[in-house]
């Protein structure tokens, strides 16, 4: 849901094409069908071509994650990250894993600037000011690891609209992750938090899981969790995981109708 300097360093850390079929998100068993589905992925989603300030910010967030769980993967680059996202769902409960990931947000940026950005520029002009400037933020340092993404338009609870939504056409980190749970927990839920309680800018992310397209709403209060739809989404069926599960337990009768990891 990277270490190349003790300071922190600004970045905002963390998608429109061919549709898996949703029946086939149920489904834990096929490994044939898993990796065609994988391919197509891959080979349908608009690359985004990172260049050295990319390379620069993932190394020191994926820095920052090994840091937080006191353990790094030996593969390079981004999958070596997703090996490190992975981890830190092991061995903590959901709500651990957020609170590691909020943690590792919060350590990308310098105390004071978070406090500075919170206390005068969240105020202005009703909230508007603080989420279209992070909107357009993140569409500008995060493309490295969600691909793709621009700002658009997004509807307020009381009918107005704001230019404070980045729309991610296909999200990289969900797709490389291959899970549900990953997403939740370090990303979707402590993204939410952070903004909110570290620079008072609300924020509701609605990934899709049928097509890994991420809305990002900024400005837009999350709905309680028990109306959260994202929050009950079964397991995809290339999430290696699931997959696991349903072989070692292949005589029992699984309940997949909620990613056990969310």
């Amino acid at each position: 849901m990277a270490l190349l300097s003790n300071r922190p360093l600004i970045s905002i850390p963390a998608l429109h094409s061919s549709r898996i079929n949703p029946r086939a998100r149920i489904s834990c068993f096929s490994t044939q069908s898993n990796s065609v589905e994988a391919t197509e992925l891959k080979s349908s989603r608009k690359e985004y071509s990172p260049g050295f300030i990319d390379d620069l910010f993932l190394n020191v967030f994926r820095s920052k994650m090994a840091q937080e769980i006191g353990w790094d993967s030996e593969k390079p680059g981004y999958d070596g990250l997703i090996d490190v996202a992975h981890r830190i769902m092991v061995g903590r409960s959901n709500s651990d894993a957020t609170e590691a990931a909020i943690r590792i947000l919060r350590s990308l940026f310098p105390p004071w600037l978070l406090e500075l950005y919170k206390k005068l520029i969240s105020p202005l002009a009703g909230g508007e000011v603080a989420a279209l400037m992070v909107a357009r933020v993140t569409t500008v340092s995060c493309q490295w690891l969600m691909g793709t993404c621009s700002v658009n338009y997004v509807e307020l609870p009381n009918g107005s609209s704001w230019s404070s939504g980045v729309f991610v056409e296909k999200c990289k980190y969900l797709e490389e992750s291959k899970c549900v749970g990953v997403c939740i927990n370090t990303c979707k839920l402590p993204t939410q938090s952070f903004f909110k309680e570290c620079m008072g800018v609300p924020l509701v992310m609605e990934p899709n899981f049928k097509d890994y397209s991420c809305q990002f709403k900024f400005g837009v209060l999350p709905p309680p969790p028990e109306d959260d739809a994202a929050l009950k989404e079964p397991c995809l069926e290339v999430c290696p995981t699931a997959n696991r599960r349903k072989q070692l337990n292949n005589t029992v009768e699984l309940d997949v109708s909620k990613c056990p990891k969310a």
